[in-house]
């Protein structure tokens, strides 16, 4: 069984670089393209392959030959192109900055990426359709923990609703 995390070459030689940005682009399967674009976008895929273009300031998510679908064009908040905070890090078992923040605060550290690993190693991730970038989210993960273990004690409170 092949794993959401592998990345696959390129078969039909999609445009690497986002036309809007100009930010490489890493290829995304056309099931994750297909179950993250709203309806109306869904009508008009017609390109066999695409990319997903990470940049935060950029509001393409995925590009193809003569095709691209923004931000507004997505099912889900898309965490590289959301501000810090609040956004959804794990979609396929619904952790958040905000959840990893409240547990370094009670705890010291954060446990996400242990049951995660756990839950991916039990076959139970669905990140080629969850997930917008396609792949396996422990990357944003990791990233976000370190992000907010980085921050004084005062700022993560200030940010952690008093009812979380």
């Amino acid at each position: 069984m092949e794993s959401c995390c592998t990345v696959k070459p390129a078969t039909h030689r999609s445009p690497a670089h986002c036309p809007e940005c100009g930010g490489t682009g890493r290829l995304v399967d056309r099931i994750t393209v297909k179950a993250m674009l709203r309806p109306a976008a869904l009508m008009r895929l017609s390109a066999l392959e695409h990319r997903f273009c990470p940049a935060p300031d950029c509001p393409v998510v995925y590009f193809g030959h003569d095709e691209v679908f923004d931000r507004d064009e997505i099912v889900v908040p898309v965490f590289q192109k959301e501000s810090t905070g609040e956004r959804t890090v794990c979609y396929c078992f619904a952790i958040s900055e905000r959840e990893i923040r409240t547990e370094l605060i009670r705890t010291g550290r954060s446990s996400a990426s242990e049951r995660i690993g756990a839950l991916v190693k039990a076959d139970r991730c669905a990140c080629e359709v969850r997930n917008p970038q396609g792949t396996c989210c422990l990357g944003n993960v990791a990233a976000a923990v370190e992000a907010l273990q980085s921050q004084g004690p005062a700022e993560k409170a200030a940010e952690t609703p008093r009812n979380a």
